[in-house]
């Protein structure tokens, strides 16, 4: 009896020093321990969906018209691997190339981010060499051709919704006017001879190629793209709003000038920022950022086009990038290790907001909201007083999240996996506040100033079929539940 007791003593002490080493531990341990599905104990993932299911609801005042521009292309989808090895390319080892010059420079990068399970973008400076490439590509047994470019994919997701009327500006050509939505309207200005093509090649969690294996499902693009380049129908877009009259405009493609020289990039922004500041006062702008490399450029972007619009979307590359150029919290980090810390996360999205945004009434800047995703949880941050409806809105982006991936229209439980963690802190930094994870009321709320912060986990498609556009359908999804509040003059 008494080796029983001290048995249970000991027991009792090693769970309240794991506790307090980690109190995440018990929970953790009780999704190995416990029954996960029986119909009296529901898995963590059916709790999220449900909770999801009964939070998403649709806003008080919703967009009619939304104009979406200014990159349009088409995708073309294969095997990374696959399409490497048909070019005879060997594995070797992985280096980040800024911009790609070469097949071996396409190789070496390719490499360099799929062994970090990381989704990149690169231009590719040789057009002759790109378009044997994406010859390559099209021939490639199972390559897919898809509605490509961040402003056509959000305006194909903005279309599934019967209601909307989505005007899309872009360089759009004949095989792309093709696979848009009906409902799509195409100024016939952005039609144009020729289509422009961007290659994903995407690899599955586990992949290998050589010594490098892929931690998780992921893609790679590139293209030579001179239309989206040089964002040719910028100007064209912004005229085509005075007839359309938009309740919300959706902006991307900034990141497509990054390839073509300081130079030019230089001369177009300032040409961008003119534009963009021709929109009407009460139309609230959502910009949508991408994978870039210069640092140079990001801080141009970061100060002269972000404070001009009202809303922004990104993954954890683009805002760790964000806070290198800027030199901003945890700039010193080089890339996220696994999952992103919510502390740090936090620290940025506050950053942004507090540099660049409306956080006080006197600021001149318009931006009040961030739509923040990643593969594990999402979080929105906003401003206090400008957004309405936002727990459905991260809820909402969340879940086609975990329904596209895996090529369906719902969630099903049995194909995802929660990956967020269920315990985090508010701030890498004292002071914090230590949050727990509520699968019942999936969507965790905190204040940090007068900027609210939501945060809601993804269930994480275990084999997912398509990765690409995940991004856009999130930010699209996450803006047609929210609704901008009415500001007092």
């Amino acid at each position: 009896m008494w080796r029983k007791a001290g048995c249970v003593a000991l027991l009792a002490l090693a769970v309240g020093y794991f506790y307090h080493a980690d109190p995440g531990l018990p929970q953790r341990l009780l999704r190995y321990v416990s029954p996960q599905d029986s119909p009296s104990t529901p898995s963590l993932e059916r709790a999220v969906s449900g909770a999801w299911e009964t939070l998403i609801t649709a806003p008080a005042r919703r967009w009619n018209r939304v104009a979406v521009g200014v990159n349009a292309c088409v995708d073309v989808v294969v095997s990374g691997v696959g399409l490497l090895q048909a070019l005879a390319a060997d594995p070797g080892a992985g280096q980040n190339h800024e911009v790609l010059h070469s097949k071996e420079d396409l190789k070496e990068t390719f490499i360099h981010f799929m062994e970090r399970g990381a989704a990149a973008e690169r231009f590719f400076s040789d057009g002759d060499v790109f378009q044997r490439i994406a010859r390559a590509a099209a021939e490639y047994p199972g390559a897919q051709l898809y509605v490509g470019g961040n402003a056509a994919l959000i305006g194909q997701k903005l279309a599934t919704y019967p209601q909307l009327v989505v005007l899309l500006c872009g360089p759009v050509g004949p095989k792309l006017h093709e696979l848009l939505d009906d409902q799509i309207v195409v100024p016939p200005e952005s039609l144009q001879e020729t289509d422009e093509f961007h290659l994903i090649l995407e690899y599955k969690a586990g992949e290998r190629w050589g010594a490098t294996q892929a931690p998780q499902a992921n893609r790679f693009i590139f293209s030579h793209d001179v239309s989206n380049g040089g964002m040719r129908t910028l100007e064209m877009f912004i005229a085509s709003l005075e007839e359309f009259q938009p309740d919300l405009v959706v902006l991307s493609g900034l990141h497509m000038m990054e390839g073509m020289g300081k130079q030019m990039w230089e001369e177009r922004l300032k040409e961008a920022v003119v534009a963009i500041s021709d929109v009407r006062n009460e139309v609230p702008i959502h910009l949508e950022l991408a994978s870039m490399t210069d640092k140079e450029y990001m801080s141009s972007i970061m100060q002269e086009v972000i404070p001009i619009v009202n809303s922004i979307g990104l993954n954890e590359q683009e805002l760790l990038f964000l806070s290198q150029a800027g030199s901003g919290p945890h700039a010193e980090l080089e890339t996220w290790n696994g999952v992103p810390d919510v502390g740090r996360v936090t620290d940025i999205l506050l950053w942004v907001l507090e540099q660049h945004g409306r956080t006080e009434p006197s600021s001149e800047a318009d931006l009040s909201r961030i739509h923040f995703h990643t593969l594990a949880y999402h979080i929105l941050a906003t401003v206090e007083g400008y957004w309405g409806n936002q727990a459905a809105a991260v809820a909402a982006g969340a879940r086609v999240a975990s329904s596209q991936a895996c090529g369906l229209q719902a969630v099903d439980v049995s194909k995802v996996g929660l990956k967020a963690p269920l315990q985090f802190f508010s701030s890498f930094s004292e002071p914090r506040e230590r949050l727990t994870l509520n699968p019942n009321q999936p969507v965790t709320v905190w204040h940090r100033g007068n900027v609210t912060f939501l945060l809601t986990p993804v269930l994480v498609c275990k084999q997912p079929l398509r990765t690409v556009g995940l991004g856009d359908a999130i930010s699209a999804e996450g803006l047609l539940y929210s609704e901008i509040m009415p500001q007092q003059p």
